[in-house]
């Protein structure tokens, strides 16, 4: 990998990671289209260490607070009734299945699942779901209503994530939509899940940097730094659009994206 290449693939990683329109389809399709060689889930998981700390910083108050609250629950029971505390246990619920299916589906996650036929199909089905979740929710829950079955839901949710295209943002928020609530609470308990999530995946394949000959460490903390930065700005600006905005731009975005590589799969200008 260039350092030319990292740049490109940091700076698409920041600005999808958030965005329901799937980082590692971008990453996956972009690579094809100028000829590079696939970046790789390691490359794509150390890349989103970057995004993640991001969110880390963007919501460092929030975070804060949960981990206040949380560690002192673990020894005051009276103290799990808070709901700083109950989010800290209700963002370890929800990365339970995530961390479950990762182990169990690693191969296939690694090599089958990155097939950019059913890249395109997950574009379609997954942008159709968070248009009709979007359109048809009720809106009208916080983070503050979130219970054990909607954690574990909206963890599940996250789970499909592992296919490219499905994006691991527009999985949750779909979910989050779809069981009441808002936009912006769908959005904030999305992000805070990946958390866990994303770091320690990150953090587990970085092992792998250096194992093909295509990936090394120097372009792989660039590629996370510029991840970073890009990443924090988007983040920004798209608390500021749920605030008064839909989803639907994503949607459309989702639909031509998933039609047009379909068209160039089927053309043969890029291959599955």
């Amino acid at each position: 990998m260039s350092w030319f290449e990292a740049i490109v693939l940091g700076i698409i990683q920041g600005l999808t990671e958030f965005l329901p329109i799937s980082s590692s389809a971008h990453l996956l399709i972009l690579s094809q289209l100028f000829g590079w060689e696939d970046p790789g889930a390691a490359f794509t998981a150390v890349t989103q260490i970057g995004t993640e700390t991001a969110v880390i910083i963007y919501f460092r108050r929030e975070i804060a607070a949960i981990l206040k609250a949380w560690s002192r629950s673990i020894v005051d029971a009276d103290m799990r009734h808070d709901p700083d505390a109950r989010m800290g246990w209700l963002v370890i619920i929800g990365t339970i299945p995530i961390a479950v299916l990762g182990l169990l589906f690693q191969d296939q996650i690694e090599t089958v699942a990155r097939n950019l036929w059913l890249t395109a199909t997950m574009l379609i089905v997954f942008g159709l779901i968070l248009g009709v979740a979007d359109a048809l929710g009720a809106r009208v829950k916080t983070e503050r209503e979130l219970t054990v079955r909607d954690g574990i839901l909206f963890g599940l949710a996250q789970s499909l994530a592992l296919i490219p295209g499905v994006s691991r943002s527009g999985a949750s928020i779909s979910a989050g939509l779809a069981m009441g609530y808002t936009r912006a609470a769908a959005a904030r308990y999305a992000f805070l899940l990946a958390v866990p999530a994303v770091l320690a995946s990150g953090l587990y394949e970085a092992t792998k940097i250096g194992e093909d000959a295509n990936v090394s460490w120097g372009p792989t903390i660039l590629a996370t730094l510029i991840a970073f930065g890009v990443g924090f700005a988007v983040i920004a600006w798209l608390m500021r659009w749920l605030s008064t905005k839909s989803y639907l731009p994503f949607v459309i975005y989702r639909l031509v994206l998933g039609g047009l590589l379909m068209v160039l799969l089927a053309t043969g200008v890029l291959t599955a």
